[in-house]
């Protein structure tokens, strides 16, 4: 069994991905960070191919991943858009969602230049993300977790509660 986690970027998947397999003896696996190494880097893939070809990327790599057994899984924040993503990391894994609060994103991603989608104008196009993505998140999850106000080390604790 995998533990999923999604959210939107900025909620705190990577970091709490890291403390959360170390805790459970659990592997750890980012879809983003797979991307990378095999593609290049998701700003320039963005830049020459769009977003739709990065999309088909990822969803390549969440079928392969999806596969494993005891990791954590930390997905792009938009992996949930395609239902295949969502039924594929579903048949062998618990979802969780990371729910964040628009203030808390964009504090935490405020000049973050790796993240092609908040390019510019980072707190409007973070809301708008948010409210095309927040029901798409709380509908695929299994469990939902509240990250405001609370570190990467509590949050895993908080996730290591709910799946034991």
């Amino acid at each position: 069994m995998n533990i999923v986690l999604v959210g939107m970027p900025g909620s705190g998947k990577s970091s709490v991905s890291e403390i959360l397999a170390n805790s459970l003896n659990m592997s750890v696996v980012e879809t983003d960070r797979i991307i990378v190494s095999r593609f290049g880097e998701i700003n320039k893939i963005f830049a020459d191919h769009g977003e739709e070809y990065f999309r088909g990327l990822e969803s390549r790599v969440i079928a392969e991943v999806s596969l494993m057994d005891n990791a954590v899984i930390s997905t792009g924040g938009g992996s949930i858009l395609k239902s295949e993503n969502v039924e594929n990391l579903k048949k062998n894994g618990k979802i969780v969602y990371l729910k964040t609060e628009l203030k808390t994103l964009v504090t935490r991603t405020l000049g973050d230049t790796s993240r092609p989608l908040l390019a510019g104008d980072c707190e409007n196009k973070l809301r708008s993300l948010l409210n095309a993505r927040a029901s798409l998140y709380e509908d695929c999850a299994d469990l939902v977790v509240e990250t405001d106000d609370f570190s990467s080390k509590e949050i895993a604790e908080k996730i290591t509660e709910l799946v034991r």
